[in-house]
């Protein structure tokens, strides 16, 4: 479907900024027992990162996604789709929109890591077509002090 046929109701791709972060934080609280911080998006904004915002026709915020490029590669470093609309395809459709845009910067390659408890979004990425290449141990805070693994996982383009 070319973009002047889209419904009116179709959800809207928007690059983030910082003005937008007291929504998306308002969400990285409510998805994560571990959120970004304020400076976490900031720093990737100010550093050039791809940063897009999905929102729904009538301007709810849906998700968002950051992603660092790199040589011949993307590695995304969040995505999160708002609990309240979540498995509605919206992590398909940032997917989507960030595969596409890593393919135009030249990427042959998109990495992430992914908690390994994390068992819905390891599903997800499963279905899509990322691969698991590895684990990197302690990665990701966890309760009590601990740390949590992360498996990381790659998807050629």
């Amino acid at each position: 479907m070319s973009s002047l046929a889209r419904p009116c109701d179709a959800p809207q791709l928007m690059p983030m900024t910082v003005s937008s972060l007291t929504a998306v934080l308002a969400v990285e609280h409510q998805a994560y027992e571990f959120p970004w911080t304020r400076g976490n998006f900031v720093d990737s904004l100010h550093a050039g990162y791809l940063a897009r915002l999905l929102y729904s026709a009538d301007g709810v915020l849906l998700g968002y996604f950051v992603a660092m490029p790199g040589f011949e590669e993307m590695h995304l470093l969040n995505l999160t789709v708002a609990p309240a609309h979540q498995r509605r395809g919206h992590a398909l459709h940032l997917l989507d929109t960030l595969q596409g845009m890593a393919r135009d910067s030249g990427a042959r390659q998109l990495w992430l890591e992914v908690r390994v408890s994390n068992a819905r979004a390891r599903a997800l990425y499963d279905r899509y077509g990322f691969r698991t290449v590895g684990q990197r141990k302690g990665y990701y805070p966890a309760c009590e002090g601990r740390r949590e693994d992360a498996i990381v996982m790659s998807l050629t383009l």
